[in-house]
């Protein structure tokens, strides 16, 4: 049993979902929400924060700044109160409410912008702007700056990428959802670097512009961005898959009737994940998801019926969306033991 003093201390790195019974297709789902920040963000907190002590820019007297959609600002504000720094959160409305409270119960300080840019850069361009205002008017305010700092990045290089790549040697495709775009290229520039042969397929949200075209609304908060990030580098990239909200939360709800209360960004993910494997008749490779976080700050949104009448009208969820499984729950086992994950093919 692991004895720790630092919440961050923590973090389940092995720990994945077989799919098929709940979707009827093989997909392993790579869970990283089982720390005490409850998200993938965890990583890229502590590493952004590691460095800025080791660089010394990071002091007793600083006052941590971040712009956030939620789970990176709940992973600084654990860090922060455990760590003794002071922590304010840019946010804006699609911030869940949970996730806000939680900040709050860390003993961090929440804004909440409520209006977007005005150089049509939405509400994320509205945070930026607003963080780079108070870093320019008190020299104590420190931003990571999670969007160009290289350490989210390499964080999931060191651990996120070579987690998956000791649970499955025989890997084929990858599916990693995009916002700052530090998980994905962590993952792709790992599997690149080894000449693993992994296809890394990207999952945005539409009316996101991470990889162009027209921007619009997006209500669920995790995955998708307004302004470009400048992280992402397309060219270890394969396939860009692009998800509705309405498909995401369905997936959220097909996910829980199974038995697993994931977030928005899981229901993105497995969204795009299982409509590229239905065009590339991938029933025979072995496909992983990374799920960011868990369903528990949804509770508010995606998974309240009132909500989502208010967002996206009746009908986004019928009856076909609620079944649980298309078949009997045995067939998860795999039946070639060649096509076998390492992990399962050990527990045989």
């Amino acid at each position: 049993m692991p004895i720790i003093s630092s919440p961050q201390a923590f973090n389940e790195e092995d720990l994945y979902i077989d799919l098929r019974p709940i979707f009827g297709r093989s997909l392993f789902l790579k869970c990283e929400g089982f720390n005490f920040a409850g998200s993938v963000k965890l990583k890229a907190a502590a590493a952004m924060v590691e460095a800025a002590e080791r660089e010394g820019v990071l002091t007793p007297e600083s006052i941590l700044i971040e712009s956030s959609s939620g789970n990176l600002g709940v992973a600084l504000s654990m860090i922060a109160a455990s760590k003794g720094y002071r922590f304010l959160c840019v946010t804006d409305l699609r911030c869940n409410p949970s996730t806000r409270r939680l900040m709050e119960a860390l003993g961090s300080q929440v804004h909440v912008i409520t209006e977007p840019d005005a150089n049509g850069n939405g509400l994320l361009g509205a945070r930026l702007a607003y963080v780079r205002a108070l870093c320019a008017s008190d020299g104590r305010y420190v931003w990571l700056n999670q969007y160009t700092n290289p350490h989210n990045w390499k964080a999931h290089f060191r651990t996120t990428a070579p987690a998956i790549a000791r649970q499955f040697p025989r890997l084929d495709v990858l599916f990693i959802g995009v916002g700052t775009s530090g998980t994905l290229m962590g993952c792709a520039r790992y599997f690149r670097e080894r000449s693993r042969p992994v296809r890394i397929v990207a999952v945005d949200a539409v009316g996101s512009v991470a990889f162009g075209g027209t921007p619009g609304r997006r209500m669920i908060p995790g995955l998708g961005t307004s302004v470009r990030p400048p992280l992402l580098d397309e060219s270890y990239v394969d396939e860009v898959v692009r998800v509705e909200e309405v498909d995401t939360v369905r997936a959220c709800h097909r996910l829980a009737r199974g038995g697993f209360l994931f977030g928005g960004s899981t229901g993105t993910v497995v969204s795009g994940a299982l409509s590229w494997l239905a065009r590339h008749d991938g029933h025979d490779l072995i496909a992983v998801a990374l799920a960011p976080d868990l369903g528990e700050r949804y509770l508010d949104t995606i998974y309240r019926p009132g909500w989502l009448h208010d967002v996206y009208g009746e009908g986004v969820l019928s009856s076909d969306d609620l079944i649980a499984t298309s078949r009997p729950v045995s067939s998860t086992r795999f039946t070639d033991p060649a096509t076998r994950p390492a992990a399962a093919s050990a527990a045989q």
